[in-house]
């Protein structure tokens, strides 16, 4: 029982922390991008990439280890579509994180430029990542109502 609370707890704070990091991510790539503003995106890209994998370890942990089984998640249609969003959240932010490493490097050359049309573009699918994400706890909440 309290490995379930820890593993609840543990997956609750993580989805947080990822909402948090997309919106850092929203509120920096907004206008103009400075140097420091490039390199705050790449360090907390890093972040949100390896919040995304203990999301994904945790849930896990959930499914494997938690009190409802296995078969509460397997079956319930709720859950898959939660994953979808989940996976659709991360292949949104796959041009982004390019983007940002994009801009690091030239950063780091002394070669840095950045057109706006970049931005609009980035701002436009991280925007996307926020919409798809909104998803993720309508669905938690309905997968708990609605069991398989």
């Amino acid at each position: 029982m309290f490995t379930d609370l820890v593993l609840a707890s543990a997956h609750h704070v993580l989805v947080f922390m990822l909402a948090a990091i997309i919106a850092a991510e929203a509120l920096i790539v907004w206008s103009e991008l400075s140097e420091a503003a490039v390199r705050l995106l790449s360090r907390i890209d890093a972040y949100y990439g390896a919040t995304a994998a203990l999301v994904l370890l945790v849930g896990s942990g959930r499914i494997l280890f938690g009190l409802k089984g296995w078969e509460a998640y397997v079956y319930n249609w709720a859950f898959w579509l939660k994953i979808a969003a989940f996976v659709a959240v991360g292949l949104l932010s796959i041009s982004p994180t390019l983007q940002f490493r994009k801009w690091r490097v030239s950063v780091d050359k002394d070669a840095f430029t950045v057109s706006t049309q970049e931005i609009t573009k980035v701002r436009g699918l991280i925007l996307a990542q926020i919409g798809v994400f909104t998803l993720i706890p309508v669905l938690a909440a309905t997968m708990a109502r609605y069991g398989y």
